[in-house]
């Protein structure tokens, strides 16, 4: 069928060049900028923060204590492998979040209607929003559901038997004259215990909850005096700011950079990014229980693990699609100008500063802001089979007068986004064979009284150093690199372009950085255990046999891991 020309509605007309449009469109005003909106905005976040609250409490249980429960009540040979298996199983939640996203986003964020005015939007116009809030009703449900088992656990799960015997075998031990007054790694006899109730950390369990808040800076500083508790959670922490700012930029990123729809960066995030973090976790918990992993080799399988990833994490500088030419905003060097060669060619129109229809000239491969800054004057309408192509013609600022076709400029270069996201997906893994280890490493270097303490104070350096400002950092660097906000109100809204190059660099950068400071940190955790080997050693050369030898005595077919813990 042929082309036609179409009526066009009020908004299309406020996007195309004509002699009235002074008059007719209405220019840009704080009339919808009132007070009672911005309170009721205000309102909006408060309940999101309320929520987030309720869900990290709900999460308490599984992470943190959930991680000192299972090596509680696990042989200490069998925990690292439950302790990834855990892991995994709570990635495998925002894996399936982002498939579900995907598909949620292909719905419009109001789904009963499209907007007003005539409008016909399509899931590749970039004025697209989905209906992201569809998900959080679904992940609600599914997370009221899931939470139905946990009411028939027991109060106390049962001790698996290698570690019960293990375990008498230990206080036996530590019970014999030979050892009294004397403390163990990991493990106490009934009377030091009795000897220690005085310490804050033996009586924090009896406590109140207002006399644990003036005894818990005393157990704070004396957690915090640990170096290898200090260094490993310092990692972890550059860690985690890399993980929160992946997942929350990364299908932005995607979008922007290669030029694919928000659905998409969600789908292949979730089928590539999420496997990959999975099998890291698992692999890292399968070598630690194989090679049967000391401290020391724990360290220095995070310090490979890191390692690796920055290597496979270079190329990432390389990998992306140039900013098109925009005209005048970005003109490319070289190519065909413009907006530029037109200078009183829109002096007539009478655009809307704020103004935002993209159109492509794809001949010359420029994008224009709206039909209005290319000089377009009219709308056609072409009708195909399974679709309609829109396009705009006599347009005073396109060379040549050509017809520009609705919606941004396609890119030549989209098809990189794939191997680009499979060296995203090798370094996670490579970088989550670390989680198992560094974990371990906590676990296994403190008492194990201090074990749920320790990693509750862990995760709340998570929380404050990495989750709350990562997300904020990265956002503002992204901010950085934009060439073109939208106005509402005054402030900048929404940025429309960004210089693909800087925000690259910019992005891939402080991922950088902090993989790097993780791996300095795990370089130290290193150096830190290997001399505290060293004296441990120059102390047995000097003294009575210790825990340790007394076991091999007792249990000679015992690895010697098990016996030092």
């Amino acid at each position: 069928m042929g082309p036609r020309i179409e009526n066009t509605p009020q908004d299309f007309e406020a996007s195309l060049c004509l002699p009235t449009a002074s008059a007719s469109a209405p220019a840009p005003s704080n009339a919808n900028c009132s007070s009672s909106t911005e309170a009721q905005h205000l309102g909006l976040v408060g309940i999101m923060f309320v929520a987030q609250t309720l869900l990290g409490v709900g999460g308490v249980p599984i992470q943190p204590f959930g991680i000192s429960y299972i090596d509680d009540f696990a042989h200490n040979s069998n925990s690292p492998l439950y302790l990834g298996i855990l892991f995994a199983v709570t990635m495998m939640g925002p894996g399936l979040a982002f498939g579900l996203g995907s598909l949620m986003l292909r719905l419009y964020v109001d789904i009963n209607r499209m907007p007003e005015g005539g409008i016909s939007l399509t899931i590749k116009d970039p004025r697209w929003v989905g209906a992201w809030w569809l998900g959080f009703l679904i992940a609600a449900g599914t997370v009221a559901l899931a939470a139905i088992p946990y009411f028939f656990f027991p109060k106390e799960m049962p001790k698996e038997k290698h570690e019960l015997q293990f375990r008498r075998k230990v206080l036996a031990v530590t019970d014999s004259p030979a050892r009294k007054g004397k403390d163990s790694p990991t493990e106490q006899s009934p009377g030091e215990a009795t000897k220690k109730q005085h310490g804050p950390v033996q009586i924090a369990p009896n406590l109140t909850v207002i006399q644990f808040i003036k005894v818990f800076p005393k157990v704070l500083l004396q957690t915090l005096r640990h170096p290898t508790f200090l260094l490993v959670v310092l990692s972890q922490v550059c860690l985690s700011s890399m993980a929160a700012g992946m997942g929350t930029f990364l299908p932005k990123f995607l979008e922007r950079q290669f030029f694919i729809t928000a659905s998409y960066a969600n789908l292949l995030i979730g089928c590539l990014s999420f496997p990959s973090i999975i099998v890291g976790i698992v692999v890292g918990g399968v070598l630690v229980k194989r090679l049967h992993l000391g401290p020391v080799g724990c360290s220095v399988l995070c310090l490979l693990g890191m390692l690796l990833c920055l290597f496979f994490s270079l190329p990432l500088f390389f990998i992306g699609c140039p900013s098109h030419q925009i005209a005048g905003i970005i003109h490319q060097p070289g190519a065909q100008p413009g907006l530029e060669l037109f200078p009183g060619c829109m002096e007539s129109c009478s655009c809307q500063s704020d103004g935002f229809n993209p159109v492509c000239d794809p001949s010359a491969h420029v994008e224009y802001i709206t039909p209005c800054h290319a000089g377009c004057s009219s709308r056609v309408v072409q009708d195909a089979l399974d679709k309609s192509q829109v396009f705009y013609t006599n347009c005073s600022c396109v060379a040549g007068g050509n017809p520009v076709l609705a919606g941004s400029c396609d890119s030549t270069c989209s098809h990189l986004v794939v191997p680009f996201l499979l060296l995203v997906s090798l370094g996670s893994a490579l970088a989550c064979l670390t989680h198992t280890p560094s974990f371990l490493l906590i676990l296994r270097g403190v008492k194990k009284e201090d074990k749920a303490l320790a990693v509750g104070i862990q995760f709340m350096f998570l929380r404050i150093l990495a989750w709350m400002p990562s997300p904020v950092i990265h956002g503002s660097a992204i901010d950085t690199t934009c060439v073109h906000w939208s106005l509402s109100c005054g402030h900048r809204a929404v940025c429309r372009y960004y210089n693909n190059d800087l925000l690259r660099n910019r992005f891939i950068g402080l991922q950088f950085f902090y993989k790097t400071g993780s791996m300095i940190c795990f370089a130290l955790v290193l150096a830190v255990l290997r001399q505290q080997t060293k004296e441990a050693r120059t102390k047995e050369s000097r003294s009575s046999p210790g825990l340790e030898q007394q076991l091999l005595v007792s249990e000679p077919g015992k690895k010697s891991e098990d016996s030092r813990v």
